[in-house]
């Protein structure tokens, strides 16, 4: 069977839950063949081997965190190099995967597709990316016809399923391109962990508006999220009025999410804010206003007072899983 080569993100040999995502939509196309570098790299080729990867394509240099993307774009393209030609090379969207996958295209010739919301086989069982576009309003279906099709897939795209298969683990040969130690890091300081998952790949996202009417009123979409399991997210209005950090803005100019449920509380639905999280796959609004654009998109909408409806939200589902 053909190969998939995918793109694994780790820190210290954890994979991403996006990166195990994408085996599950590699394992449609072909024999996924996950690429993984840095410090720890091997430490990984369990879970992936756990998840469906064929072959795991292992570079532990120390030009991985010493330097900026160009190191692991050389990986990348020594890895698809080492496959010969594969159906695709699938990478988890982000700021680094998208900058890799771009330069990663542009070095081999091929084309690129970002932000995939799904990974379909066509007709010829090659890839067809299917996007979201205009903020959601029409959905796409694009392949690519040139080279090594690139593929840059949201989080939440597939479930994580366990396939288990060979998982052998090879020394990957990198040579670095000059281009590779332009740029070193001189510091690295870890996101403050406040127990909570990423955004943009949470599987559920509470995110709060103008609604929620100040800061200290956050403490109810927090106590929902924290529920839920879920990550926090804000609109810009709240953003903007400083009620709660920029980092959480979801939005066309912040982050974008897709997850399984997204709950709207006090987000009038503008089309900034659905440009970030209309392709959610279940959508739940809650808002006092009967007129609210977030009304004409979603799937299960509460006409209400946030502050009223969410903490007895968030005392039945506490009361359920007790």
């Amino acid at each position: 069977m053909a190969e998939v080569v995918v793109w694994v993100d780790h820190a210290g040999g954890v994979v991403a839950k996006p990166s195990l995502e994408l085996l599950t939509v590699a394992r449609r196309l072909g024999d996924p063949v996950a690429v993984v570098a840095g410090e720890g790299a091997a430490g990984a080729a369990g879970v992936l081997g756990e998840h469906g990867a064929v072959r795991v394509l292992v570079s532990e240099a120390p030009e991985y965190g010493e330097f900026l993307v160009v190191p692991k774009v050389d990986a990348l393209a020594a890895a698809v190099g080492a496959v010969g030609v594969p159906v695709a090379v699938l990478v988890s969207s982000g700021g680094e995967g998208r900058e890799i996958a771009a330069r990663l295209a542009v070095r081999t010739g091929s084309g690129i597709v970002t932000d995939a919301v799904d990974v379909e086989v066509g007709a010829d069982g090659g890839p067809v990316a299917v996007q979201s576009v205009f903020a959601a309003s029409f959905t796409t279906r694009s392949r690519v016809t040139r080279g090594v099709p690139v593929i840059v897939v949201k989080p939440n795209a597939a479930p994580v399923e366990a396939a288990p298969a060979a998982g052998a683990v090879e020394n990957l040969d990198v040579v670095f391109s000059p281009a590779a130690v332009c740029a070193r890091v001189v510091e690295c300081a870890g996101r403050e962990a406040s127990g909570r998952p990423e955004l943009t790949e949470a599987a559920v996202v509470v995110s709060g508006g103008r609604g929620v009417g100040g800061a200290e009123n956050f403490a109810v979409v927090e106590a929902l999220a924290d529920a839920l399991g879920a990550a926090v997210g804000a609109s810009r209005a709240a953003v903007d009025a400083g009620w709660y950090p920029h980092s959480h803005q979801v939005g066309q100019t912040g982050k974008s999410v897709s997850p399984q449920l997204y709950i709207a509380s006090g987000i009038s639905g503008a089309i900034q804010h659905r440009a970030g999280m209309q392709t959610s796959k279940t959508i739940v609004a809650i808002n006092k206003d009967p007129e609210a654009p977030i009304f004409d998109l979603v799937d299960y909408g509460v006409i209400g007072d946030l502050h009223t409806v969410l903490p007895q939200l968030t005392d039945d589902i506490n009361h359920r899983k007790n």
